[in-house]
């Protein structure tokens, strides 16, 4: 490497680790602990790339990054932060980072950014005019969210299609509508369509609209109502093949026509999927177009389970418990001895179960304070707390329900079980009917609704209210 490299922290022995570094590799150091040097320096048209830490004592690099844009815009600035949250990620893209990374740092991952920025200077980032005081789109500071906040950064100022992966509850919608609240479409229409909860034989009218004919208003599809903006496909997994063919068109030529129509429409919408399913499985098995694949992948973001981020619960929690008083109900905190219990837990559901979880407690507890005798008593309420290992397998339904209550009325010896036991029940028995009906039916939710002998929208209510995961055209039993 060759060129004179500023770096700014206040931390002399991070400002020593990286000076030895940079010189080692060839490169002239300047070093210095304020934001007020590090502007000078660079009026002065000192460096040839800057790396330096968002907080010093005399304030926030990010708030001079426009001016030095606007000032040196061949200059790479990389950013470094310990406060790793994706609004810093978010605010580092935003105002023309070269390049954000999260403390603490990996040192030949820096020293390689700035072999990279040296070698090829980036054009300049537009300004962002987004407020910078706006609440996290996104919770969370752990290992396993840095790098999805990283890929974000980089995706701000792009237009590039995006998939998104991760189980059901982990947040996908939330990085979708950040990328776009964020991003160049801001201000611009943000559609989501959930493919799972769309009988299949509609899904193409629902996305492409319907042409009536004969004088009558056309039914306008979401690619026309996200015209201009982001259009995010939930459960991209469950769309028919026919669709997928359409989609693919639209994907490769911008154009698209509505059903039983012949005018053709552009398209200016950008596309971001997310899906719970092994799309790479489902194109083995025929059931998803492999063109479609790539044209939908073409950056993948994998959003990690909650089990993998659990120093994020205690954060999350506290987020929760926050969002549930500006809704209006009781403002709470929480104990810390109870947020250990809740690090403790499997967490099936993942973020959203976290988030029920709270708003819960937020209704039961009678105290400002949640406890951790309340947090393990509302976890162990929960029926499916009440597991008998290897239980018998040829006993009639009845009989096992009745024992399985039983065990569940003895967990609370002399006490009884929190009020609200009939639904908790209900629903535990609904969710496994409905989820296994569907699978047996390969999904067709109108053959699903006629096998439990009850009326087609209660289905899809039931479907929406427990949160089940709709996958079409393979049966699953």
């Amino acid at each position: 490497m060759d060129g004179t490299i500023i770096v700014a922290d206040d931390d002399r022995t991070i400002r020593t680790v990286l000076s030895q570094a940079l010189t080692r590799a060839g490169c002239r150091v300047r070093s210095t602990g304020t934001v007020s040097t590090l502007w000078r320096w660079i009026e002065e048209g000192e460096g040839d790339a800057v790396v330096t830490d968002v907080m010093m004592p005399d304030g926030d690099t990010l708030d001079i990054l426009p001016a030095i844009r606007k000032k040196r815009p061949e200059l790479p600035v990389i950013v470094m932060s310990a406060q790793n949250t994706v609004m810093t990620a978010i605010k580092a893209a935003e105002v023309g980072a070269y390049e954000y990374l999260p403390k603490p740092f990996d040192l030949k991952e820096v020293l390689s950014l700035v072999n990279k920025a040296l070698e090829q200077r980036p054009k300049p980032n537009a300004e962002a005019e987004a407020s910078r005081d706006e609440e996290l789109p996104i919770i969370g500071r752990s290992a396993a969210m840095q790098e999805v906040y990283r890929i974000m950064a980089r995706l701000m100022n792009a237009n590039l299609g995006v998939m998104i992966t991760g189980a059901s509850g982990t947040g996908k919608e939330l990085v979708a509508r950040a990328l776009h609240n964020f991003g160049q479409r801001k201000g611009k229409p943000f559609v989501a369509v959930n493919l799972a909860a769309i009988p299949r034989e509609m899904v193409e009218s629902e996305l492409f609209g319907v042409e009536k004919g004969n004088g009558n208003e056309p039914i306008i599809g979401k690619f026309e109502l996200a015209d201009g903006g982001t259009l995010f496909l939930d459960e991209v997994g469950d769309m028919p093949m026919e669709a997928q063919t359409r989609l693919l068109r639209v994907l490769q030529e911008g154009e698209f026509t509505r059903v039983g129509g012949h005018r053709i429409l552009r398209s200016d919408v950008r596309i971001i999927a997310a899906t719970h399913q092994d799309l790479r499985s489902q194109i083995n098995e025929g059931r998803f177009r492999e063109d479609l694949f790539y044209r939908l992948n073409v950056v993948p973001v994998r959003l990690p389970p909650l089990r993998e981020r659990i120093e994020d619960i205690p954060d999350l929690a506290r987020h929760f418990l926050r969002q549930a008083a500006k809704e209006g109900l009781p403002k709470k905190s929480i104990a810390t001895e109870a947020i250990e219990i809740l690090k403790g837990q499997p967490w099936t559901g993942n973020v959203r179960e976290l988030e029920n979880l709270m708003r819960r407690l937020a209704v039961l507890c009678p105290d400002d304070v949640i406890s951790a005798t309340l947090v393990q008593k509302e976890i162990e309420a929960r029926p499916s707390s009440a597991v008998e290992p290897g239980g018998a397998r040829n006993e009639r339904l009845g009989k096992s329900i009745e024992d399985h209550l039983r065990r569940y009325f003895d967990l609370h010896g002399d006490n009884l079980p929190p009020a609200g036991l009939y639904n908790r029940i209900i629903q535990e028995v609904e969710l496994p009917l409905i989820a296994l009906s569907l699978a047996a039916t390969r999904g067709n939710q109108l053959k699903t609704a006629e096998l439990l002998g009850i009326n087609r929208n209660t289905l899809r209510k039931k479907i929406k209210d427990l949160d089940i995961q709709v996958t079409r055209g393979k049966k699953m039993m």
